[in-house]
Formats: C-alpha cells, structure tokens, sequence
C-alpha cells in the first residue's frame, strides 16, 4: 500500500473512533422522537425531553453506559416537563441516570411508576434516578395496591427525589431482593424527601421497605441515609427493614406516626437518625426484632406512641419462628441514644403464648432517658434478664423496677445549635448522642427546585360569602366556592331541592348574630355528599329532615359511594338537628367503603327524632383491619329518642398495622338511644374493634348498654365518671383473646331506679 493510501486510512480510523468518543445530546418532542433517540444512544449521550406536559407516556429507558459515560435522560428544565395520564418510567440496563421529571395528574398503568427494571430479565444497575417528583400519583381506587418507587438490581442510587402524597395501598418505595440479580445489591438512598403521606387506615401504607419477609435472610448492604420523612403516616411502619446488613443512619422523622422498624433480617445498622414528634400521637422511634442489630446514636423527642409504636420498642420473638413471623431478638447493642420526653419504651413487646422468645444477649448501655414529668416510662411486657443494663441515664421517669444499670439524676437538658438537647453538666457528656450530630434539615433534600408541602388549616383559609335563602343560592354558592371559602348564611328557612357535593373544604355557618335564626330543610335524600377532596365544617344553624323524601336510608351528610383518595375531614359544631324521622333508618351520617375520615368532631350540638344512627362508621366488614374514621370525637353534645345506635364503629380482623381507630365521648346525654328494632347491635353505642376509647362524664337515660369488642393488641377502653339511669352497664368483649379485658370501667353512677344495673 502507497504512502497516500496509509496516511488516507489512517485519518479514517481517527475521525470514527472521534465520532464514536463525541457525546450527543438531542432534544425530543414526541413519543416518537424519544424512542428513536433511545435506541440509537451510546455512552456519554443525553436525551433531553422537552418542557411541557407529556401525557400517557410509558417511558422506556434502556441502554449500556459506562462508570464515565453514562446516559443520560433529562428534563429540558428542571420541573417542567410533567409527565401525566397514565403515565411511568422504567429503566434497564448499566450506568444509565435520569433526572428533573414530575409525575402528577395521573397514575401508573402497571402498578409501578418508577421501576428499575423492563422485565424479571432485564434489570438496572451502576444507575441513578435524581430530582424527579412524584407528586399525588394514584390510582383513583385507594384500595388498589401501586407502588411509586420500585429499586431491582445492583449498585444503583435514589437521591434528591421527592415523593408527596401517596394515597393508595402499597408501599412509596421498596427495595426488591426477589433474584439474585438483586441480592447484596449495594443500593443508595440519599437526600430524599418522604413528603407527607397520610393515614391509610389499613396495612400497606409503609414509606420505605427494604426486602420481603420471604427473602428476609439475604443481606441487601442497603445504605438509606441523609433522608427527610415528613409526617408519613401510612401505617405502624415508616420503614419497613425485612433484610441483612443495611445501614440507616442521618435521617429525620418529623411528626411521623409510626416506627423504623426492623422487621426481618439480622446484623442491620441503625445509627445517627433524628425523631421529633412535637407530642403528635402514634410519632414513634425504632423497633428492634431479630439478631445482631446495633442501634445506637439515635436521638427521639417528644414522641408519643406506645406500645408497638413506642420510642424504643424491643419485641418477643416466636420460638423456631417461620420466616415471616418474629425472630427472636439476640445480640442487640442499644447504646448512645438520647429519649427525651419519649413516653414508651416496651420491652419484651408483643408477648404472648405465640411470642414467647424474650430478647437475650443483649445490652442496653449509655443511652439518656430524660422526661419533665415524674412518670413510668417503661413497659416490661415479659423476662427481660437475657438484656444487660449498664451505666444508663435516667432522670424524671419513675420505674422503680429499673435498679441496676440505671443511674438516676435530676439533670438539666439545654438545647443546642443543633437543635438537639444536651445535659448541661459536662461531666454527662459521654451518655445519649454525640454532640457532632446534625440532623438534616428539609431544605437539604428532594430537588431545590420544588417547594415542599406546609401545614395549612384546610378550613377558613378562603373569603367569607355571604348566601341569602333565595331558591338555589346556597347549592350555587357551594358549586362556585373555592378550597377554604366560607359561606355564611344569613337569618331565614333554607329549603334545598338538590344534593350539595362537597369536593373542596368548605364551611358553612350562621352570620355572626345573636338575633340570627336559621333552618336548613332538603328534599333529597341526602343534603350534603362529601366527594373526593372535600371537607365539611358546619356552625351555628339548624338542619330539619322535615322535607325529606319518605323513603328509608336517608342521611344528612353521606360520603361518596365511590372509592375517595383523600381523606377527609367533618366538623359539627354549635348545630341542632331534628326531624329525622320521615322514614325508618334515617342516618345524620353514612359513610361508603374505601372512604376514611382523619376526624369527625361533633361539639356543643343538638340531636332529637332521629329513626337511624347518628354515625354510620361501619362499611369495612372485610376483617382487613380497615376503617372508616381515623379519630371520633363528640363533646358537649345532646342526643335524645335516636333509633339507632349514637354510633356503630367496626374495625374488623386482627391486622396490627394501624394506630386506630379512636373514640372519644365527653360531658354528653344521651336519653333513648338505641331502642329501635332495626338497631341490629341492640347498643347504644357499638364499637368494634376500636383501639383508643373514652367515654367520661355523660348521661346515659333509658338506653341499651354500651357494648365494646376488643379485637387484636391491647386496645385502650375507658368508661369512667357516667351515669347510667335505666341503662345496663358497659359490656365488654375480647374476641380473639381468653386474656381478661383491659378495660377500664370506674367510678361510674348507676341510679336507684336502674332496674337493668
């Protein structure tokens, strides 16, 4: 070959292995466009989608890059490209990195929005999802299991993510070991943001699981660190550990109802992680079950759960336990952890003919619990000699019990730049957490760009309107009101001739006068229906059943028969309501299934000559442990000739995964409630398998007697401070235990004349 030829070759060779070394980056506008990119991408590319809404778009992402040139997907701008309808991102292949995508206005078709993987065979690894959002990305059918985030393979990163709103079953964001493609995965999650996710009111509603109970014995090496969990309420586990040696450390819980729970899988790592709960209920710390975990440097205040959601909680085991059952705890280290004005600690946990394994090998040293109050801290549940106590801090608590290993000393706590409190006498400075330890702060993860959700009231929020009684005015006034408007009627008789839907918070009350005299009649068979996203505030005026068409089932305020994504809220207050007897079984409230309430609250109002229940809270019969109401309360209230029951509560099964639900009876009267033959609980009051019950300082007069069933873990029933006038006395029942109930009944007056006492 001449000299020309080579030099001429030699060029050649130059100028493809340059065109194969240059990164391209190609902006696509079209679905289209998007999978021609893919597959024709090679290492070093980027893909960049362009800002706008991409609308049922199943995004694909596959490709093989490398630890120096990986491919990349990206937004155009950060946070404008919103990726809608039915809509999701799946990622397989090596060393691929997607970032600046928000998932909003619609749901995953497949039950993943975010999966690293295409198939059981084809898997991600060495990649990176950053700075995407999910953002309230639910199927509309809350009972439909999804999942947001799904991590498969090896080595890959989460981080700057944030993820808000999660409404349906399923957990936020599992770590899958499900082959061992992704066994010892090596996984990183970092620097997200776990938004608020609210009460689920069933099992499933964990923010964070890291492998199944069926491959619980293989280790993951998972590092979930420097993350922020942001009132994640789901369920009684905020995470949810089911594998081996994975480290958890530098993350904050604010006001999360629930526990870091290491449910499955030994030799875990728990270190360096902050808990405040501002005393919410149910804000709990860590739960320790199975062996060699070390939980150690943790800080926890002001958190207000109890047992299996308490500050520290240790479990009884289950002898020769199946997998998916509770391993015995063995070689736990507990040490340099800092309780402050935590009320429960349990140990031996869970203990009873079933789990019977008591923790052994184990030790408790150096950890600081500190209380304000003078009051017993711990619960020993079962033999708690296989734990070693051992120069431990204990100062205001009264646990007597708790000699050896507990030093106790009135100490003064001060609160120091970091937010943290620390003994202000030096020579306490060895016991609870080091004082080099920063708690992330929320403005340090999830994407800077996106704004991260705050804690406005839902109601009174919006401007004040004024509605005359004019025919339709009201129902116009509610259709055209906006999130937190109030409407605010004026004096008069207000006959409504259509069903008023609630889908936005919204209040409704009587114009500021003491002269005002107002009543709502309907002719419906419902005056207000609470659909998805509403809530309902009333105050001040009367509501009359008289106009009510006469057929049975009718209710004043009804929830959507469809299943409702958000839960919603209902607030009764200074009302009479009356006439409610057009028919038979004529309800003030009946909810549907799939719907959940945070709180219903009734308060200084007025119920007479109602044919049905007041409170209808009874359509999860499954024995899921499902519910319709988180919380209950009514307090200085007035019921009088009621047919139905003041209230039918069920909760049924016996599923330990939720806090509620919760019932709280005050300073009320109750004369003739519950006699109707329809009445089907022959009770005044029924509640079943309700967790948290008070019933204090009310009058009982010429009614059936209160009946309690107890259903699963140790539900909390008070009936103390009553009158009870011709009206038996509370019956209590435990249904799936021969335990004697717990329920506290005392100081109760039963009067002369009660034949049925």
């Amino acid at each position: 070959m001449n000299t020309f030829l080579l030099k001429a070759s030699f060029v050649a060779v130059i100028v493809l292995f340059w065109q194969s070394a240059v990164s391209t980056e190609i902006i696509v506008r079209t679905q289209d466009q998007y999978e021609q990119a893919v597959s024709k991408a090679k290492p070093g590319d980027i893909i960049v989608l362009a800002d706008g809404e991409w609308k049922d778009f199943e995004i694909l992402f596959t490709g093989e890059g490398t630890a120096e040139k990986p491919i990349r997907l990206e937004a155009q701008t950060k946070g404008k490209v919103i990726v809608t309808g039915q809509s999701n991102l799946r990622i397989a292949g090596d060393y691929l990195e997607v970032s600046g995508l928000v998932f909003k206005d619609g749901y995953t078709p497949t039950g993943t929005v975010v999966s690293f993987r295409r198939n059981k065979d084809h898997l991600a690894n060495y990649s990176r999802v950053t700075e995407i959002v999910i953002d309230n990305f639910n199927n509309p059918e809350r009972r439909e299991t999804e999942f947001w985030v799904l991590i498969y393979g090896k080595h890959n990163r989460f981080d700057h993510n944030a993820l808000v709103g999660k409404r349906t079953k399923g957990v936020t964001m599992a770590v899958r070991l499900n082959s061992e493609a992704s066994i010892e995965n090596h996984h990183q999650i970092d620097h997200n943001y776990f938004g608020p996710r609210p009460i689920l009111g069933s099992n499933g509603g964990e923010t964070l699981r890291i492998g199944t109970s069926h491959y619980s014995l293989s280790n993951s090496y998972t590092v979930v660190e420097n993350n922020y969990f942001d009132r994640c309420n789901g369920e009684l586990e905020i995470i949810s550990n089911k594998s081996g040696s994975n480290i958890i450390r530098g993350n904050v819980f604010y006001e999360s109802r629930g526990t870091l729970t290491l449910r499955h899988g030994n030799d875990n790592i728990i270190e360096d992680n902050v808990f405040f709960g501002n005393g919410v209920d149910h804000t709990g710390g860590i739960r320790v079950i199975n062996a060699n975990q070390t939980i150690r440097n943790n800080y926890m205040e002001g958190l207000a759960g109890y047992r299996f959601g308490g500050a520290l909680v240790v479990m009884n085991g289950v002898p020769n336990s199946p997998i998916n059952r509770y391993h015995q705890v063995s070689n736990a280290l507990i040490e340099n952890n800092s309780l402050i004005n935590s009320d429960h600690i349990q140990l031996a946990a869970g203990s009873d003919d079933e789990r019977s394994a008591t923790p052994v090998n184990s030790q408790f040293s150096k950890n600081i619990i500190f209380t304000k109050e003078q009051k017993k801290l711990f619960t020993i549940y079962d033999d708690v000699s296989g734990i070693e106590f051992t120069d431990n801090l204990l100062s205001g608590a009264s646990d007597k019990e708790l000699g050896v290993g507990f030093k106790s000393s009135k100490i003064k706590l001060k609160r120091a730049a970091n937010g943290l409190m620390y003994p202000q006498n030096k020579k306490y400075a060895s016991w609870g957490v080091s004082g080099d330890l920063n708690p992330i702060a929320k403005s340090q993860v999830g994407p800077n760009w996106y704004e991260k959700p705050g804690n406005a009231d839902v109601f009174n929020t919006g401007k004040v309107i004024k509605v005359s009684n004019e025919e339709g005015e009201l129902f116009a006034a509610v259709k055209n009101a906006s999130a937190g408007d109030i409407l605010e009627l004026h004096s008069g008789n207000y006959t409504v001739s259509k069903i008023l839907k609630i889908d936005k918070p919204l209040t409704i009350r009587s114009q500021k006068s003491k002269k005002s005299s107002i009543e709502v009649s309907f002719e419906r068979s419902a005056l207000f229906e609470i659909v998805d996203g509403g809530s309902l505030s009333l105050s001040g005026f009367e509501i009359s059943g008289k106009d009510s068409p006469d057929s049975a089932g009718n209710a004043v305020i009804r929830t959507s028969g469809y299943s409702m994504l958000h839960n919603y809220r209902l607030i009764i207050n200074n009302m009479k309501v009356s006439d409610l007897d057009i028919n038979h079984s004529f309800n003030f409230i009946n909810v549907a299934k799939n719907t959940v309430a945070d709180s219903i609250d009734i308060n200084n109002s007025i119920f007479s000559d109602v044919t049905g229940a007041i409170l209808k809270l009874d359509k999860e019969i499954d024995d899921y442990g499902i519910y319709n109401a988180e919380y209950l309360n009514i307090a200085n209230s007035h019921f009088s000739n009621i047919g139905g029951a003041l209230v039918d509560f069920y909760r049924g099964g016996t599923d330990e995964s939720t806090f509620g639900p919760h019932f709280s009876l005050t300073d009320s009267s109750l004369n003739n409630v519950g006699n109707d033959k329809r009445n089907k609980s022959k009770a005044s009051i029924h509640l079943h398998g309700v967790q948290l019950t008070t019933i204090e300082n009310n009058q009982f007069t010429d009614s059936p007697a209160i009946k309690l069933l107890h259903t699963v873990g140790e539900p909390r029933s008070t009936v103390i401070k009553n009158t009870f006038s011709n009206t038996p006395l509370p019956v209590v029942k435990e249904l799936n235990s021969a335990k004697e109930n717990t329920a506290i009944i005392r100081d109760n007056k039963v009067s002369k004349d009660n034949k049925n006492a």
